[in-house]
């Protein structure tokens, strides 16, 4: 009985949050190394020039400090966030909007910030999927309670979890959904274009330093962190599915920590169904419960969509309006959701192991990776409002090429690399414009 009553709370959260479709906003999440721009060794959170440092200053700019103890570890502003990964990377969650033209203008407006204030230490920002130069043993974690137990968890897990913590960055979408049908349409969509995500927006060329030989780096390290929690969500995209399913996985999930009445908890090993009383909990205690698992399409508030590396402006751009023309738009979700009706997560998941080998060339049931990725921007391109089109540009110049973020980086490593990075360096843009 209990176990019902936990699953029915988890359903009523997510049945409180759908929108109507005139409300449907968009939020992303980029994310970004600070390293030093010569070396390009990562910048340290700690010491002079370190990245608490960086946060100080912006805090004269507008923005309001978040701290833990006596550190300074994110700020925020109207409604906007820049908080710390574990390694430091940078992430910019941007407030949800409804134009993709809002949301570029706050992250520009963030990049000519804190350029400025990188140039004068010589360090750069960076977009790129991991870490281009220091070893992960090297990189420092932030002071962040909640890192220190989720790095004593899952070092158990799997052998590239701290990786996955101090060395990855990523871009995330999260879309609304209407109703529960809704929800189901856009889940399984998003988690059967996975594969093609990974491979369109792979912009991992170096691992520990030395280039990865292969493709989806950044998919590898997931896959050898936590199979509890990472990967799909579901075992099964059966009739039915829904709500009551997500929640079931939750609860079935050790959470690692829980923050009950303002206070962390390190709970090991005992799943969610053992520690959530469903008659005794805050709604901010329930979604700090969802953020702590970490599968490749992950539902809170919202559906966030989370299988693009970190890339250049303005290619995350082109990844914001592919998933808003392919999701925002009836007739493209339906005939997509539609066109995936018998795809399974073994079919998905034997397409994610083919991607590592073969990017592009890769298939998915059959059909081409690279056939699929053509046809969605496509479908993006029809399904959105005219003046947002062009932000799929750089990403349809790329597969008019057949190139993916990777082959661009290593077609130039024979002049160093270095040179090689410059198109993921932020600070060329603004010192450009």
């Amino acid at each position: 009985m209990k176990f019902e009553r936990q699953v029915s709370q988890i359903v009523n959260y997510f049945k409180n949050n759908e929108k109507p479709r005139t409300d449907f906003r968009l939020g992303v999440e980029f994310e970004h190394f600070i390293v030093d721009k010569d070396s390009l060794r990562a910048i340290s959170y700690y010491g002079t020039n370190g990245v608490e440092e960086t946060l100080k200053e912006l805090l004269s700019l507008g923005w309001q400090g978040d701290y833990e103890a006596d550190f300074l570890i994110g700020l925020h502003n109207n409604g906007t966030t820049i908080t710390l990964e574990p390694g430091s990377q940078v992430e910019l969650s941007i407030r949800p909007q409804a134009t993709i033209k809002d949301i570029e203008n706050e992250y520009l407006s963030f990049l000519k910030q804190i350029i400025p204030l990188l140039k004068e230490k010589n360090q750069i920002l960076l977009t790129l999927g991991y870490q281009p130069e220091t070893k992960i043993a090297e990189v420092q974690f932030i002071p962040k309670q909640r890192y220190a137990y989720m790095s004593d968890y899952l070092k158990k897990q799997g052998k590239y979890a701290h990786n996955m913590m101090k060395g990855t960055a990523s871009m995330q979408v999260s879309v609304d959904y209407a109703s529960e049908a809704d929800f189901v349409k856009k889940f399984k969509v998003t988690n059967c274009l996975a594969p093609v995500i990974a491979a369109v927006f792979d912009n991992a060329p170096f691992f520990e330093g030395e280039i990865w030989p292969q493709h989806a780096l950044r998919m590898v390290i997931w896959q050898n962190c936590d199979d509890d929690r990472c990967g799909i969500a579901v075992k099964d995209f059966k009739d039915g599915w829904g709500y009551s399913e997500y929640a079931q996985y939750i609860l079935h999930t050790p959470p690692i920590i829980i923050n009950k009445g303002g206070s962390m908890t390190y709970t090991k090993d005992k799943t969610l169904q053992e520690l959530f009383d469903p008659d005794n909990y805050t709604r901010e205690e329930l979604e700090y419960m969802l953020t702590m698992v970490f599968p490749d399409v992950r539902a809170k508030s919202f559906i966030e969509i989370r299988m693009a590396d970190s890339c250049p402006y303005p290619l995350n751009f082109a990844g914001v309006a592919l998933w808003k023309g392919l999701l925002y738009h009836d007739e493209n979700l339906n005939m997509l959701y539609q066109k995936f009706a018998d795809i399974t997560v073994e079919d998905i998941n034997r397409a994610k192991h083919d991607v590592i080998k073969e990017g592009l060339a890769a298939r998915l049931k059959g059909t081409a990776i690279y056939e699929l990725a053509v046809n969605i921007v496509n479908l993006a391109k029809a399904g959105l409002p005219a003046e947002e089109r062009d932000y799929l540009r750089p990403l349809e110049t790329l597969l008019e090429e057949k190139k993916t973020p990777v082959a661009v980086t290593k077609e130039e490593i024979h002049e160093g690399k270095n040179s090689a990075l410059q198109w993921c360096v932020l600070n060329n843009l603004i010192e450009v414009n």
